[in-house]
């Protein structure tokens, strides 16, 4: 590889994502197009790109295996809408299937082939989920939860499924890994002590990629599925969480590697382009078969639409099973080109129904047909504020010095809203009144505003956007009796809430800093004079 060639991926891949970003689409869209655009004008594929790109994966898997927990993966909400979803799309997708055949879009095929292909054309982009719900900071809120667990179950589904189609089983050894994996995070349990620098970050990379990708895939196992694994087995021991935010820039920047390696999978033809865009008609199928299914289990439509619309794509797999049948000779050539169109049109399609902003779906799940609350599922009923007259909304570390200083320094009854489970039980632990809640909902705050007691409303969520979507749901109610604060991590982002017209915002790290020195000023004061 020549600077030169670096250099034109560079620029390419930078422009690409800078037009998707003025045209207020994701930079992702404009990844998948400089692919496509390098691989036209004739531009050599870098040869570590694909190896990137499996790194990238890899490492967001076991980001998100530091924060899951496997209890999510019980719930019926997961695996039944996980396995009735697959069973009814192997039947209305082999179907549709079918009658594309029959009116001679597509080649022949047998009933077994239209079936494996149906089947893998249900699975989700775990990319392209996990990717929109970290953009919302929402990987722990309840249809996040959902979304995440349903993937895991189709991992393992595209495990079995990839082994058939290489025609070889996992080795007999990948038993081991049942004593494997819970001894390697035992060794591991005392890694904090690295430090979260450079130990840190390669402590992380090296177990991701070592126990998790290689040992995985040396036992023919899915790497990836290792990755996700590792984490999961990692996730309870100190720091975690940390681990997973200090891996999170390297992940982004490996992941580019992935949605332009999918433009180096050959030139499209107008046949591909037409049958890979007759498969996209699945997509709001699928979306409609998972809001049945959620919807039937007893989740709200706020819930089921977002979960619906998150998972309506179609997954990398997709092209894997894809290019084995191909070389295997069960599958004709056209059907990776034409599967290569279908999943990059998903992933564009998916990142244009799945906003960051989740205020429009909202108010779309409200039209739907509601159902009274003791129908509801447990975790997705009405949450109670009582007599609270002040709401921190986000109780991590800002969000709980907020709430301490409000109830013992200044009297108020105050209630934490986190959506957050885990935390949510360790806060409640240490005597703090927090309810588990989804301040971005126009559910929740519709109850909200009932309490006319509520004089204070703090925004302390991490991300930007959450707070701003979490204003206007609440400006949308007409909440007008009380003062609304935002703290934020950087400049821009105070000025753009402040334009919002916050009554009060902080710069988070300004106001720590103001914080220290009041402190420092008034010990001193209390020293003995000599």
């Amino acid at each position: 590889m020549t600077l030169e060639v670096l250099v034109t991926y560079l620029a390419v891949i930078f422009l690409s994502g800078m037009i998707a970003m003025l045209i207020r689409m994701p930079p992702l869209i404009g990844f998948l197009a400089a692919g496509f655009i390098l691989n036209m004008v004739g531009i050599p594929e870098i040869g570590a790109l694909g190896l990137l790109a499996d790194i990238g994966v890899a490492l967001m898997l076991f980001a998100i295996g530091l924060r899951l927990d496997l209890r999510t993966l019980i719930g019926k909400e997961v695996w039944l809408s996980a396995g009735l979803h697959m069973v009814l799309t192997v039947l209305v997708g082999g179907a549709f299937l079918s009658v594309l055949a029959w009116i001679g879009v597509l080649q022949s095929e047998s009933p077994g082939v239209l079936a494996v292909l149906a089947l893998v054309l249900s699975f989700s982009s775990t990319i392209v989920v996990i990717k929109i719900l970290q953009d919302r900071g929402d990987e722990q809120s309840l249809y996040g939860r959902i979304s995440i667990g349903v993937l895991i179950m189709q991992d393992i589904a595209a495990v079995a499924v990839i082994s058939v189609s290489r025609g070889v089983a996992p080795s007999p050894w990948s038993l081991g890994l049942v004593v494997i994996v819970p001894l390697v995070a035992w060794v591991a349990r005392d890694w904090h002590r690295l430090g979260h620098g450079e130990m840190g970050a390669l402590f992380g990379l090296s177990m991701a990629l070592i126990p998790g990708y290689a040992l995985f895939e040396w036992l023919g196992l899915s790497g990836n599925l290792g990755a996700l694994i590792m984490g999961i087995a990692l996730a309870p021991t100190v720091g975690s969480d940390q681990l997973s935010h200090t891996l999170f820039t390297v992940k982004e920047l490996l992941l580019v590697g992935f949605f332009v390696s999918i433009g180096f999978r050959g030139l499209p033809t107008l046949e591909n382009i037409e049958i890979g865009l007759l498969l996209m008609v699945l997509l709001p199928i699928e979306a409609a078969l998972y809001w049945a299914i959620l919807w039937a289990i007893g989740l709200r439509n706020r819930t089921s639409v977002l979960s619906s619309l998150l998972l309506a794509n179609f997954s990398e797999f997709a092209l894997i099973v894809v290019a084995m049948g191909v070389q295997a000779g069960w599958l004709a050539q056209y059907w990776l080109m034409s599967m290569v169109i279908a999943v990059a049109g998903s992933f564009v399609l998916a990142s244009i129904v799945n906003p960051r902003n989740v205020s429009v779906v909202s108010m779309f799940a409200m039209k739907l047909p509601a159902r009274p609350p003791h129908k509801l599922h447990p975790e997705d009923r009405p949450v109670e504020i009582g007599a609270a007259n002040a709401i921190v909304l986000g109780v991590g570390r800002v969000g709980r010095a907020c709430y301490l200083q409000l109830r013992d320094a200044h009297g108020y009854n105050v209630i934490g809203v986190e959506h957050d489970p885990h935390r949510v039980a360790n806060l409640t632990k240490d005597g703090l009144n927090v309810v588990e809640g989804d301040a971005t909902d126009s559910d929740f705050w519709e109850r909200v505003v009932r309490n006319e007691l509520v004089r204070i409303i703090v925004l302390a969520m991490p991300a930007q956007h959450a707070n701003i979507d979490a204003l206007a749901e609440l400006r949308r109610t007409g909440y007008r009796s009380g003062t609304v604060a935002a703290v934020a991590a950087y400049r821009e982002d105070v000025e753009e809430l402040r334009s919002l017209g916050l009554d009060v915002v902080v710069h988070m790290y300004v106001g720590a800093g103001e914080a220290l020195a009041d402190r420092s000023v008034h010990v001193g004061r209390e020293e003995p004079q000599e």
